[in-house]
């Protein structure tokens, strides 16, 4: 994970002095850039209804605009439903077609048959921490605002890099920029956690989009549904070499060693339920990436997410304690979204398995993408057997990954796990 560099001298002919903070008010700032940031509104065009609406900006005289691919992801996956346009500063739609994708980095951009006189021109920035940045774009369909924040460099526990940003982004401000008092793009409005808690795409993502889309002959995919589902195997390629590479750290739960934080892109947590009147207890671990992909409304990829739960009583007697173990490892929640007309139902192949001189009873489960074929989601769950008073259950869950890499990942993580007397 890169962090921002915090220097004297930024990039080659950008010293440090270029951010020094604008004696500019922010209504300034808004007044020389504002027309460049435009409202782009998803209809339905059946009814020509008001599907959903984001933000997107100009990055060349000939209409190409930047924007967040989930503002414009119904018209990817329901070309036959929804078009989209853009908002003229007299308030007239002007359709625009999107040409190419970044779902990885949630990005697009899509073409307007226009003349923009003012855009922005995407070049690199090595920002300082605490550089005063304005963010603009249109807020719940309020019309377009700009919004003071801070530059905080990027986030630590993440896959891809996301850019921090202390400031107030609200729905319908997605794909709009954040920017430098003197009009240097510094990153994407992308999601908020509330309470100031922002978080931006870095610009040399949209660089490499928009450079890709304004080369000479460039030719729009035939099927950009085909090219979301290339990505998606690009990313997971990614992360799932970087955790097969080695195994994971463990941590011991009674006397079974269990895999933890297999790399700095995961969180963990630990809890545990010891009430005295209570016949048994249960201690649980559990770990998830932050990252995910954006594929719908209902749909995300690239999350992947693993817990460990301890079961042990002196109270109960053998056959109390099976079926209170039977009963939890068979609760069947998952904790992923999505609908039956975007996902298949689950089919799941239940084994008995030897491993590490441990007895699993195990369920391996996948449901398929409908439209983004070879990709699935996997839920995985495993139970130690044999112990007449000590259980151990264990699950693993990925979204968006291959059949191969989803053994690969059940296998990997089975073989951290072991008997420590």
């Amino acid at each position: 994970m890169r962090s921002c560099v915090l220097g004297l001298v930024g990039l080659a002919g950008f010293p440090l002095s270029a951010f020094a903070q604008s004696n500019l008010p922010t209504e300034d700032v808004f007044s020389r850039f504002s027309n460049r940031v435009v409202k782009i509104e998803v209809q339905e065009t059946g009814s020509k209804a008001k599907a959903s609406i984001g933000s997107g900006f100009f990055v060349s005289g000939d209409g190409h605009l930047v924007t967040n691919y989930h503002v414009i992801s119904q018209v990817v996956q329901h070309p036959d439903r929804y078009g989209a346009s853009y908002f003229d500063g007299n308030d007239v739609p002007i359709p625009v077609e999107v040409l190419d994708v970044d779902v990885a980095h949630d990005l697009a951009v899509v073409k307007a048959d226009t003349v923009s006189p003012a855009f922005f021109q995407l070049e690199p920035v090595d920002a300082p921490q605490g550089l005063r940045l304005y963010s603009m774009g249109h807020p719940l369909d309020l019309g377009l605002n700009i919004v003071e924040g801070t530059y905080n460099g990027f986030l630590t526990h993440a896959l891809d890099e996301r850019i921090n940003f202390t400031g107030s982004l609200n729905p319908g401000m997605s794909g709009g920029p954040a920017i430098t008092a003197d009009g240097r793009v510094i990153g994407i409005n992308v999601s908020t956690a509330g309470e100031q808690v922002s978080f931006l795409v870095p610009i040399k993502w949209a660089m490499t989009l928009s450079a890709h889309t304004g080369m000479p002959g460039f030719e729009r995919a035939s099927s950009l549904l085909s090219t979301v589902r290339d990505q998606i195997f690009e990313y997971q390629k990614h992360y799932v070499s970087v955790l097969l590479a080695s195994s994971p750290p463990t941590v011991q739960l009674g006397s079974f060693v269990l895999p933890t934080e297999p790399a700095a892109f995961f969180d963990c947590w630990a809890d545990a339920y010891r009430e005295d009147s209570a016949t048994y207890e249960t201690v649980d671990h559990q770990c998830s990436t932050d990252d995910y992909i954006f594929v719908s409304d209902e749909l995300v990829s690239g999350q992947l997410w693993f817990y460990h739960r301890l079961l042990t009583s002196e109270e109960l007697n053998r056959f109390q304690f099976a079926s209170l173990y039977t009963s939890d490892f068979q609760q069947t929640y998952h904790g992923m979204g999505g609908s039956e007309s975007e996902l298949t139902r689950f089919r799941c192949h239940t084994d008995t398995v030897r491993q590490n001189e441990l007895t699993f009873k195990t369920v391996f489960c996948l449901r398929g993408y409908r439209k983004l074929e070879s990709l699935y989601d996997l839920v995985f769950k495993a139970a130690v057997v044999g112990h007449p008073h000590t259980g151990l259950e264990t699950a693993l869950m990925a979204s968006g990954v291959s059949y191969d890499n989803a053994e690969a990942l059940v296998r990997w993580y089975m073989d951290t796990i072991s008997w420590s007397e």
